[in-house]
């Protein structure tokens, strides 16, 4: 299958290079070993749009993170993605973490991020009072946001996807080469791709995409991060996002709010082997409790609704590599984007699909297609709304999660999206159905015969996140007649 520009990987980074891309005369498509977009690392993070102290002036993070960060209050309102911008503290207990707050500080000037300062205990207090009273100082970064990761991405993909671009999931890349007719010739475990010119944002796999094209080679650490979810609290203890004084490993274990009002402990930072190893473990779970504990003494697992991992794409020489792939022709990649990736997302596809358009030759469209205007979720309306919403539609009427408040009219529309749910984890991420206290145990059953209806599939082909992760495995008739 020819197209004019192929790009590997639907993570944050491919559906942001994907839509800056979709304002051009091109054919686009992006494929993904992932059954959905959003299937690594931008399912699986803190959703902080980070401010921008912490990276290194001059480098491209430092750069793209401050860019990023600026563009997310107007992107999330133009897509309909939640977004909110409470702060953060980077909390100080000793004088050589005042030594390394107040270089933080001077660094985030340097970054140009808006109003960071260091301020004492008193005013630590005030602000987060539940903030372990031993505190000495901490770095105040006012204009640190969050977002719903993978929200953003799937708003991404969707604004993509009305402009022409094509999502092929579910293919791992297996070779690519340069063939003599000037194509890149990409061989995945479902076929060949062939395309002019080849993006590589594959995230943990971006450095072995790369090896294969060039003779300067890349090395990605995989660095898991381990997470504590907890259920949503009538009041947080924290408003901002608590961090601790970071170390080699990354930005440190922190206590942060998310979005949709729970709270978020980790993460844990371990290198492994396996790029796809995302199990919790005993020992990390129990360091990120421990470690909470520094900044919040009254850190408990009693309100724990789930624990999930993540895998950081830590690329050895510490910054992000984007641009044309050296010594190739029409060949361009982003690797080693992790933290501060999600805050620089934005900014990436904005600087790589700018070069990629103007060394390929790229024509404007002559109209781009807007995003589609997303309703208010059902949770969120006033009772009028939600009647209003009935009215127009009766499946509203249906609530399907309980724990999340969302209806069938909901779920439905999810799977109908231009890069629509296929899966019980999509519909999850897409509605919040089965991200609440009971994790699917009531609407998981209904979720997957809405799935099967609009899919046109049977029953036991409905996957809890694509491949062979099927919930039912036949049918009790079948069954009786084997004489089960």
């Amino acid at each position: 299958m020819y197209t004019d520009i192929l790009i590997i990987g639907a993570g944050v980074t491919g559906c942001s290079v994907a839509r800056v891309l979709s304002r051009y005369e091109a054919s686009i498509a992006v494929i993904d070993r992932g059954a959905d977009v959003a299937e690594g690392a931008s399912k699986a993070n803190s959703g902080i749009v980070h401010a921008g102290f912490d990276a290194h002036p001059g480098t491209l993070k430092a750069k793209l993170n401050v860019e990023g960060a600026k563009m997310y209050p107007d992107l999330c309102a133009q897509l309909g993605v939640p977004y909110s911008q409470p702060g953060a503290l980077v909390l100080g207990f000793s004088e050589a973490d005042r030594a390394t707050l107040t270089a933080l500080v001077a660094q985030g000037v340097e970054n140009g991020v808006p109003g960071v300062r260091l301020i004492e205990r008193d005013e630590v207090l005030a602000l987060e009072p539940n903030t372990n009273p031993d505190v000495l100082c901490a770095l105040y970064a006012p204009t640190s946001g969050l977002t719903s990761p993978y929200e953003m991405t799937y708003a991404l993909a969707d604004h993509a996807a009305v402009n022409g671009v094509r999502f092929m999931l579910g293919e791992e890349v297996e070779g690519l080469i340069k063939a003599q007719d000037g194509l890149w010739h990409v061989t995945t475990d479902k076929g060949e791709h062939t395309c002019k010119i080849l993006v590589n944002c594959a995230g943990v796999g971006a450095a072995t995409l790369h090896n294969m094209m060039s003779g300067d080679l890349l090395h990605i650490i995989d660095r898991r991060g381990q997470y504590y979810l907890l259920d949503r609290m009538q009041t947080l203890p924290f408003k901002m996002t608590m961090f601790q004084c970071p170390t080699k490993m990354g930005k440190g274990v922190l206590v942060s709010p998310t979005v949709h009002g729970n709270l978020l402990l980790g993460p844990s930072a371990e290198d492994i082997e396996d790029e796809l190893d995302t199990s919790t473990t005993a020992e990390g779970l129990e360091f990120v409790l421990k470690t909470c504990r520094l900044t919040w003494p009254k850190a408990t697992t009693r309100g724990t609704i789930t624990n999930f991992s993540g895998i950081r794409a830590h690329e050895a020489k510490g910054d992000f590599v984007i641009g044309a792939v050296g010594g190739q022709q029409n060949a361009y990649e982003t690797v080693g984007i992790e933290s501060p990736g999600l805050s620089a997302a934005p900014a990436i596809g904005e600087m790589l699909g700018a070069q990629i358009a103007k060394e390929q030759g790229l024509v404007p469209k002559a109209e781009i297609v807007p995003p589609i205007v997303r309703k208010k979720p059902f949770h969120a309306m006033t009772t009028e709304e939600r009647a209003a919403a009935v009215e127009e539609n009766p499946l509203y009427g249906n609530l399907v999660c309980r724990c999340e408040v969302v209806t069938e009219a909901e779920i439905r529309e999810a799977i109908r999206r231009p890069v629509g749910a296929t899966s019980i984890d999509g519909v999850k991420r897409r509605t919040r159905a089965g991200m609440g206290r009971c994790q699917g145990g009531f609407c998981s059953p209904r979720v997957a015969e809405i799935l099967a209806e609009e899919l046109h599939i049977p029953m036991t082909e409905v996957t809890k996140c694509g491949g062979a992760s099927r919930l039912l495995v036949g049918t009790i008739h079948d069954a009786m007649k084997e004489g089960c």
